[in-house]
Parts: structure tokens; sequence; C-alpha cells
């Protein structure tokens, strides 16, 4: 039985990279050997078992075999006889097909290192092809380590635009779609992610509405401007759809299976964008206004409005900027209504709302309103 460190661990290590999360291989071992030593067994589709002290993922090495579509498509054989090279042949690309044994010597038989020094992303062999999900998992590569100057080589670029002509990235389901594209949008280059799709072919099939240019490009500068400010999730997946209408924004995010906050706050950014385009600053509609502020629920619900300016603040042309001081003004105005003195007025049920609309209209008027000459 021998124990080695692989993946992401060894290729951040040779990277000089704080190393987050540290996975184990295990060659010539039996599940009952791990079971013995105090392991506990974790995977259901293949043997991984947890330290017992540590609690460290540890995977009996392994062989895949591709017998169907997408990323479920795939037999799995594990033994004792497997060994390491072969273990590693079946990774995604050179820079996490390497390996540590306990004494410190690094294997490395698909030249990951060259790679990194190279700042390549390589795929290990034609395997690649037969899990398409690797391609999302390349562009996330990519959109980490951009900023240390990596890209995909020509020959991996091909093989996924070969990937996507044949097919393959159709039969990704959502989930893991988006599980990819949520961490993308958390990478050190997150535009970076987009990009790769785009080049590849992949975004096409993914998220067709960005495949024009303009519309690609304004979603990426908007992107990268929440990401600059440390967006939430919600923020970055409304940056990524803050070009289209609404209607369109929603089938996307619904095809896409994102979580309802990410849902909810793209549909407002979209909305608000259309409508404040349209405002005057100077003398802006309080109706109009109003009926923003309670689409946005924004009594209920400050903290997404917060998040939806920071948003807006990025997608909007610089001549369109000046629109949300009004929204800010207003947002400020009616947040000091109170119910509670309207109450004590005598309003109450259906008469209580309409007065609390009335004074909110009434606070926003007089707050970013110019006095009629």
């Amino acid at each position: 039985m021998q124990t080695y460190l692989v993946g992401g661990a060894v290729r951040d290590e040779l990277l000089g990279l704080e190393v987050k999360d540290r996975d184990w291989v295990v060659v010539g071992a039996t599940p009952e050997q791990m079971l013995a030593k105090g392991f506990t067994q974790v995977g259901s589709d293949f043997p991984v078992f947890l330290h017992p002290k540590t609690h460290e993922e540890y995977a009996l090495a392994r062989t895949e075999r591709k017998q169907g579509h997408g990323y479920h498509g795939f037999s799995v054989y594990s033994a004792t006889d497997v060994t390491l090279e072969e273990d590693l042949l079946r990774r995604d690309l050179t820079i996490n097909a390497m390996a540590r044994s306990e004494q410190g010597e690094l294997t490395d038989p698909f030249h990951g290192r060259k790679d990194l020094e190279a700042r390549e992303l390589r795929h290990v062999s034609e395997a690649f092809k037969e899990d398409p999900l690797r391609i999302l998992r390349t562009a996330r590569f990519a959109a980490r380590f951009r900023p240390l100057g990596f890209s995909v080589c020509t020959e991996t670029m091909e093989l996924m635009r070969t990937m996507v002509t044949e097919g393959e990235v159709e039969h990704l389901v959502p989930e893991r779609v988006w599980q990819e594209i949520q961490r993308a949008l958390h990478e050190q280059a997150p535009g970076t992610f987009f990009q790769v799709l785009r080049d590849c072919g992949a975004l096409t099939v993914l998220i067709p509405e960005l495949t024009p240019d303009t519309d690609f490009r304004a979603v990426i500068d908007t992107l990268q401007c929440v990401h600059a400010s440390n967006g939430s999730t919600a923020e970055r997946f409304a940056a990524l759809l803050c070009s289209l209408d609404e209607p369109a924004c929603m089938a996307r995010a619904r095809a896409l299976k994102a979580p309802n906050d990410c849902q909810q706050l793209a549909r407002l950014t979209v909305a608000f964008i259309g409508v404040i385009r349209r405002l005057d600053p100077a003398q802006p509609d309080a109706g109009t206004v109003l009926e923003l502020l309670e689409k946005a629920d924004i009594w209920r619900r400050p903290e997404r409005f917060s998040n939806l300016i920071n948003v807006l603040g990025c997608a909007l042309e610089p001549a369109n900027l000046k629109q949300l001081a009004p929204l800010r003004k207003a947002a400020d105005a009616t947040s000091r209504v109170d119910p509670q003195t309207l109450m004590k007025q005598g309003f109450s049920g259906k008469e209580l709302g309409q007065a609390i609309r009335a004074e909110r209209l009434a606070r926003i008027a007089q707050t970013v309103s110019r006095p009629s000459s």
C-alpha cells in the first residue's frame, strides 16, 4: 500500500500558492484494508475514504471507461492492480496529473511541471473528450490562473471545439453546469471562464444569448466591475445576464437552475436598466420611481436593493449613472414612512395600505422632483 498527494495540492505547491485542500490516492489497497485502518468510506460511485484524524479524502487508485453520454456515462474500475500512472492518466489536465509520495518524490508522467512553467493548460490524453464537464473545468482553471499568465493551449482548445461540434456539451445536466458557473464567477478572472467557453463554442450551447459580440463584451465588463467590488454570487450572476430583456433573462436563469436569489436579482437588474435609462435625472417621475421601489420590495428586502444598486452601478453606461441618485434618495425617504403613525391616525386594512403608498409617493415627489417654475 502506497499513499500519494495528488492533483491540486501538488500543482499549487509547485506554483508557490497556498494549499487549501489536500487529496490523496492510495495504490495497492482494498476497501477492507482502509476500513481496518479506521478510515470511513464515503464514496458511492468508487471507493473514497475519510482519514480518521485529518478527515482528508483518500481515494483508491482507479481507472474509468466511457459507457454513455455526459458526466455520469462512465464505469469505474478500482483494484489493487491499478497503478499510480493509470490513475493519473484519467485526470483532465497535465497540471492536475502530478503526485508526490510520502517521501517527497514527484511523479509527473505527463509533464505537468513543464506546462506549469509554460503557463499552459493542456489535456492529459484523448480521454479528455469523454467528459464534457472538463470543458467547463478547463475554462474555470483558465479563469483562476489568468493573473499568472495561464491560457488554454492550442491542442486542447481544438479538442474542446471538437467535443462541442460532436454534441457532448448538450448532454451536461444543468445542475453540474451551474456548479461550475457558480465557482467560476468567484475565480480571479471570471470573465476568462466565459471567454474560453465562447472560444470553443460551448457558450453558444450553454448561454446562447451572450453569443453576439456587443452583448458579450458588455456583460464581461459588468462582471469584472462587480468582481472588483467583491460582489456576491447573485450580483455576479445578475451582471452575467444584464444585457438580456426580462423574459429572456428569466428563461435562461431557470434553464441554468440558478438559485432563487440569483434569479430574482437578475430579473430586477434587467427590469430596472430599461426604466432607468428613460428616467429624467433632473426631474424623474415620482410614480415611476415608486413602482421601481415596489418592484424591488425594498422595504422588506433592503439588502437586496443594495446589491441591485451595486450591479446597476456596473451595468449602466456612464451617462445613465446619474439616474441612480434619485433612486437612492427615494429609497431613503420612503424607508422613514412609519405605518404605526398612520395607524394612530385611524387608518387600517386596505385604507392603511393606500395611505402608506400615498405617503411614500409624496415623499418621493418632495425628495427627487425639481419644483416647477
